[in-house]
């Protein structure tokens, strides 16, 4: 019976830490996009609000990759997308977020080119 037990315990092991393995941040991507103050602000913001849906390294999970999404958006229609959501599943989170917020967020993300 001891037996069992220890095998079962191995595998319990065995599967929690290949699960870690995947939830690993990489925070050097974000660090990298850091060049002024208020992107410091921003990327906070993002890690609180946004990680979740376009991933640690800005490659999108549910929501889209925003690696470069200042190629296609300029700041201003960023925060418009942010504050009013956009109709294709991105939430709006102007009554999540602040002004000053959505701003820093549209700034920084605009950067992404």
């Amino acid at each position: 019976m001891r037996r069992g037990y220890g095998f079962f315990a191995a595998v319990l092991a065995m599967l929690l830490l290949l699960s870690a393995c995947g939830q690993k941040a990489d925070n050097s991507v974000l660090q990298s996009t850091i060049s002024t103050p208020a992107d410091v602000a921003a990327v906070a913001i993002y890690k609180k609000q946004c990680i979740s849906c376009h991933a640690h390294d800005l490659s999108g999970r549910v929501g889209p990759a925003l690696q470069i999404v200042g190629s296609a958006y300029t700041a201003e229609q960023l925060a418009t997308i942010i504050g009013e959501g956009s109709g294709r599943g991105m939430p709006a989170y102007g009554n999540r977020l602040d002004q000053d917020e959505i701003e820093a967020l549209a700034q920084w993300l605009a950067k992404m080119k």
